[in-house]
């Protein structure tokens, strides 16, 4: 796989002397958290402001990683850099209109017995995640009900999309859906796309991504996990269907509570 520079932020990224891979993964910046030690490897991400050519500065997220990789099928001994395959899959949501992040620029190398890969991402700027967003509803008060409907909607038209795709992200979890509230409109993307599959069956997709997101969103009530359903289906009313995926999720809930408690 070749390098990939997004043509509009080519002269940006010239402008503050990180137009090549060495001098992005030369560049002394703080880490977001402490990189990820696994997988044989390392991966980090920091935050970085890019000085823009006209004025004024716009935030990326620059992640490197060193022999962190997974193995597939396609790659059974060597495995590949995960940062390869979430640059592949941030590429296939975009194809396929599914909100995600803006790549700036992917590349990858190999220096001496280390593989390398650098992946950069524009900042989500207006976004909150999810979780953080419910949690200030909680502790502030909850959003007038047309604003609240909104959110749900667009969070379960999005997730209904990328299913229909045939695609199930795989680690769904409130953190990774960024939502932007502002005059009357909502916009939604989702990120971390590192483990997103293919499925064959729809069903398969669905009932995964479904139960992460419902096991992990214990602040909503039940009428809004309702309509989530309903506009996941893209109904506006119960029928069967929605009755049987809601009894199903309520038991995989169910089990996977009385699980923790066996192991507590």
């Amino acid at each position: 796989m070749g390098d990939y520079c997004a043509a509009q932020w080519a002269t940006t990224l010239e402008h503050n002397g990180l137009g090549s891979f060495d001098a992005l993964w030369q560049q002394e910046i703080g880490w977001v958290e402490e990189p990820n030690q696994r997988r044989g490897g390392w991966s980090g991400v920091s935050r970085c402001e890019l000085q823009l050519p006209q004025g004024g500065q716009v935030a990326v997220y620059i992640k490197r990683q060193q022999n962190h990789t997974y193995k597939s099928l396609r790659h059974p001994i060597k495995g590949e850099l995960t940062f390869s395959r979430e640059f592949n899959n941030i590429q296939l949501y975009e194809q396929l209109a599914i909100p995600s992040l803006e790549v700036l620029y992917f590349a990858q190398r190999r220096v001496g017995q280390d593989r390398r890969a650098i992946l950069m991402t524009a900042e989500l700027v207006g976004y909150r995640s999810l979780d953080l967003l419910v949690d200030d509803w909680q502790q502030h008060g909850w959003p007038e009900r047309k604003v609240l409907n909104r959110v749900i909607y667009c969070c379960a038209d999005l997730l209904g999309r990328l299913n229909r795709a045939h695609l199930q992200h795989n680690c769904l979890y409130p953190k990774h859906l960024f939502v932007r509230l502002g005059d009357g409109e909502v916009d939604v993307r989702v990120i971390d796309l590192e483990k997103t599959k293919r499925k064959n069956r729809v069903e398969d997709a669905m009932l995964r991504d479904l139960d992460t997101l419902n096991r992990h969103s214990p602040l909503w009530r039940r009428s809004d996990r309702l309509r989530f359903l309903l506009a996941y289906q893209g109904e506006t009313r119960l029928n069967a269907s929605i009755k049987m995926l809601w009894f199903t999720l309520e038991q995989r809930l169910k089990t996977k509570r009385i699980r923790q408690q066996g192991a507590s």
